[in-house]
């Protein structure tokens, strides 16, 4: 049965590996992204931000977190689901867990930046209600689709 815990440094390594998978596959690596991936607890989590990470046996298996932008605006970031458990509905599992923090937080919009080319992910956050936004701010190049979400 998958689990969803908090990420601790001993996964950094898994949350860069799950997040290169799907970067690398549509080509949408940023030097951005590797910030991240690469020093996720100075770069969210010592801003307020959280990542969770989706364990299922000793595997991690999936990842998902909120970063802060304000007072009252996070991004949903790095959201990934190992390709042989993709489909199981896991990834609502991560959206779901990101969205309830945002709430118990008081956050009044949950932000996101995606590419054209990840549908799949696109759709499953149009099904939680998102909304499409115009793109301004990207943090990345490859980034059309720009969505929100007011909590």
């Amino acid at each position: 049965m998958a689990v969803i815990i908090d990420y601790e440094d001993q996964y950094q390594d898994d949350f860069k590996r799950l997040n290169l998978i799907w970067l690398e596959q549509f080509e949408l690596t940023e030097s951005h992204d590797l910030e991240i991936l690469n020093h996720p607890k100075e770069n969210v989590l010592d801003h307020g931000g959280f990542i969770f990470l989706l364990q299922e046996d000793d595997a991690i298996i999936g990842t998902a977190g909120i970063a802060t932008i304000n007072d009252l605006e996070y991004e949903l970031i790095k959201m990934s689901v190992a390709p042989a458990h993709r489909g199981k509905k896991f990834g609502d599992l991560l959206l779901k867990k990101c969205i309830d923090k945002a709430k118990e937080l008081h956050i009044s919009k949950l932000i996101l930046f995606s590419s054209s080319k990840l549908q799949p992910a696109i759709r499953m956050y149009e099904k939680y209600g998102f909304k499409h936004v115009a793109v301004v701010d990207a943090p990345f190049e490859t980034a059309d689709i720009k969505m929100e979400l007011s909590l």
